[in-house]
C-alpha cells in the first residue's frame, strides 16, 4: 500500500535530518534492505550502489570528504520524493565541489527502496571525486 506524500515527505526530511547527525547506523535505518542507490558520473565512487551495507559504505566515504548537504525544497506523492539541495564538500587542499543536486527517492514501506542522484555540475563533482578517491597504481587497482 503506498504512503501519503506527507508520509513520505516525513522520511526524506528525518534522513536528512540523520544525515547531518554523521550517524551512519541512523542515516542506514532509512534503507530497504534491498535499496539501490545511483551515483552519476565518472570517478571512482559512481555507479550503482545495492543493499544497506554498499549504500552505507558509499555514505561513510562521502563523510571522509567532509561531503555535506542543505536542503531546499521537497515534493512527493505516493511514490517518489524529489529534493533539491546544496551538496558540497570540505577538504584542504582539493577542488572542492559545492552545486545542486537534485534525488528522486522511491519509497517503499517507509524506507528508501531506491535513489537517483542528478548533479548539476557533474564535472566539478567528478573533479572533486577523483582527487579524493585516487585510484591505486595497477597492478594494485586490479581485483585479480
Amino acid at each position: 500500500m503506498a504512503a501519503s506524500p506527507e508520509e513520505n515527505r516525513k522520511v526524506i526530511t528525518d534522513y536528512y535530518a540523520a544525515y547531518g547527525s554523521g550517524d551512519m547506523s541512523r542515516v542506514a535505518a532509512f534503507f530497504a534492505d534491498d535499496i539501490e542507490w545511483h551515483i552519476p558520473g565518472h570517478h571512482p565512487l559512481a555507479g550503482v550502489k545495492r543493499g544497506k551495507e554498499e549504500v552505507a559504505a558509499f555514505f561513510q566515504q562521502l563523510g571522509k570528504a567532509g561531503f555535506r548537504a542543505e536542503l531546499i525544497a521537497l515534493t512527493a506523492d505516493e511514490y517518489w520524493v524529489i529534493d533539491m539541495h546544496r551538496g558540497w564538500s570540505g577538504r584542504d587542499g582539493l577542488a572542492n565541489v559545492d552545486t545542486i543536486w537534485v534525488l528522486a527517492f522511491r519509497i517503499e514501506n517507509g524506507k528508501i527502496k531506491e535513489a537517483r542522484n542528478f548533479s548539476y555540475d557533474q564535472a566539478a563533482a567528478d573533479t572533486f571525486f577523483w582527487q579524493a578517491y585516487p585510484l591505486k597504481p595497477l597492478p594494485d587497482r586490479l581485483l585479480e
